[in-house]
């Protein structure tokens, strides 16, 4: 019989309450509920019908019941966590970013592997079936590598510098905020990590990045645009070019649809896999598929790779967030 696993939340915002949605989707419940403020802790746990809430956080990671601690805190508070919880032994799945720095994710895996726990981002991207969907199309219509992506992301975010959007204090910035969306979703279609990336950035006042352009590059010549923005709306829009067309997603991060238009006849294609509000779900199911070892599927050398590109980049704009000095 498949073990059933226990979840524990670390945080009580809006991913929280999409991953207790996305269990009771299958008759389940999260076991316990760790939070920095106890008081909203029991308002989480009322409103789902959670048995458990730690009077402390520190407690989760000794509670032995607990298999897979999902963190949804700020990532700037996210290296503390983790080193407390894989040292403790528990699964991890964390949100995005899944760490400040490179420094900090090499770490983590490390602590990880020592203590023979899973430990993956919460990347939308790489659990989204539609991917999978159109990783067959690709394969199916043998387009081979792409030649040129490009990528769009903006967000209108009020220009108040105290928010986390623009706070350094609080990692504030497009780059780990929506750029992360970006970058994997061109890690996903390219086939190798880019090694040659080229940037603009604007800072916002609070000197963290407010607009940012980037050039990538592998060794295979696949190119890839990317244009991010946290005071500009744009469409999360994808476009990933071939010999033989090219596929456009739009709202790529829980994209259900896409469409692939042919260079020859311009015949359009539909694929369709998957449900926008099941995203958390699928993460949850392909976490437990990998912890049971039916199936990898959590794409960690995908976050490595990006996570590397992140940190060359504020490096290059000398972006250092309190943590880092």
């Amino acid at each position: 019989m498949k073990k059933e696993y226990n979840w524990a939340t670390l945080g009580t915002g809006v991913i929280a309450n999409e991953l207790a949605q996305a269990l009771a989707k299958q008759g389940r419940k999260i076991y316990s509920v760790a939070n920095r403020t106890h008081e909203k802790g029991v308002k989480f746990a009322e409103k789902y019908g959670i048995e458990k809430v730690y009077d402390t956080i520190d407690e989760v990671f000794e509670d032995e019941n607990v298999d897979i601690i999902y963190i949804s805190t700020p990532h700037n508070t996210h290296i503390n966590f983790l080193r407390k919880a894989l040292k403790a032994g528990k699964h991890v799945l964390c949100e995005k970013s899944i760490t400040l720095n490179s420094e900090e994710l090499e770490e983590a895996n490390q602590l990880a592997k020592e203590n023979h726990v899973v430990f993956a981002e919460a990347m939308t991207i790489f659990h989204m079936p539609l991917y999978k969907e159109i990783n067959q199309f690709i394969k199916n219509n043998e387009l081979g590598n792409p030649s040129l992506l490009t990528l769009n992301f903006g967000s209108f975010k009020e220009y108040d510098m105290n928010n986390r959007f623009f706070n350094r204090n609080l990692a504030g910035g497009a780059l780990l905020d929506i750029g992360v969306y970006a970058l994997s979703f061109a890690r996903w279609f390219m086939s190798e990590k880019p090694e040659e990336v080229l940037s603009q950035v604007k800072l916002a006042p609070t000197g963290v990045d407010e607009k940012v352009g980037l050039l990538l590059k592998n060794s295979k010549d696949e190119m890839a645009t990317i244009m991010l923005s946290m005071h500009t709306k744009q469409p999360k829009r994808g476009i990933v070019a071939y010999e033989k067309g090219y596929l456009e997603v739009m709202e790529y991060p829980r994209s259900a649809n896409a469409s692939f238009t042919f260079t020859d006849n311009g015949k359009r294609v539909e694929i369709a896999s998957g449900k926008r509000e099941n995203a958390l779900l699928y993460e949850v199911q392909d976490m437990e598929k990998t912890i049971s070892k039916e199936e990898d599927c959590m794409y960690q050398e995908y976050t490595k790779d990006v996570m590397d590109i992140m940190t060359k980049l504020r490096k290059e704009w000398g972006l250092v967030y309190p943590e880092e000095e």
